[in-house]
C-alpha cells in the first residue's frame, strides 16, 4: 500500500506527471484520513493532521515518488444569481448566515441543491438555476492551504523523510 507524503496544489506541478487518479465529489475530497481507491484499483493512505479539501487538479505525492491527480466529480448544484452585484452580495450574506459551503464567483454563487434554500433565495428576489459542475467551495478563513507544497504529516508506521 502507498502512503501520501505531500499535497501539490493545482497548477504548481505538470499534470502529465500523474501516474494515477483519484476521482471524488466534494465530500470524498474533504478529508483528514481516508484510504483512497485510485483509478487503477490501487489504494493509498491519506492521513492528515487536520481535514482539508483536496482541490481539482491537486496532486498527491506518494512515498515512492509517484503523483496522483485529484479530479472533482460534477455534482448537482444550484447557481444563485442576483439582479446586480449588490443584490448578489446580499444573497451571499444570507447564504453565509446559514453556514452553507459555497463557491463564490463575480457573477454567481454555487451551492448544493436544497429546495428550502432555493425557496429562500427566490423569496429574496434571487434566481436559482440547477447545474452540474465540480464543487469547489471556499475553505474558510481558518483553513490552512499552503501556497507551495503541503506536507501530508502522515501518522503511519511507514518511515519516510521530509527532507
Amino acid at each position: 500500500m502507498a502512503y501520501v507524503t505531500d499535497i501539490l496544489p493545482a497548477r504548481s506541478w505538470p499534470q502529465e506527471q500523474a501516474t494515477d487518479t483519484f476521482v471524488a465529489d466534494y465530500e470524498g475530497r474533504h478529508r483528514r484520513r481516508i484510504m483512497l481507491e485510485l483509478a487503477t484499483g490501487e489504494k493509498a493512505l491519506l492521513d492528515l493532521e487536520h481535514a482539508r479539501l483536496l482541490h481539482d487538479g491537486d496532486g498527491l505525492r506518494l512515498d515512492d515518488g509517484r503523483i496522483v491527480l485529484i479530479q472533482a466529480l460534477p455534482e448537482e448544484l444550484m447557481e444563485v444569481t442576483g439582479h446586480d452585484a449588490l443584490h448578489l452580495l446580499r444573497l451571499a450574506w444570507h447564504l453565509g448566515n446559514r453556514h452553507l459551503p459555497a463557491a463564490l464567483y463575480t457573477t454567481h454563487i454555487l451551492i448544493r441543491r436544497d429546495h428550502v434554500i432555493a425557496d429562500m433565495v427566490m423569496g429574496l428576489g434571487g434566481h436559482v438555476h440547477m447545474v452540474e459542475a465540480p464543487f469547489e467551495p471556499e475553505t474558510g478563513a481558518y483553513a490552512s492551504r499552503a501556497e507551495g507544497h503541503d506536507h501530508a504529516q502522515a501518522h503511519h508506521a511507514h518511515p519516510h523523510s521530509h527532507d
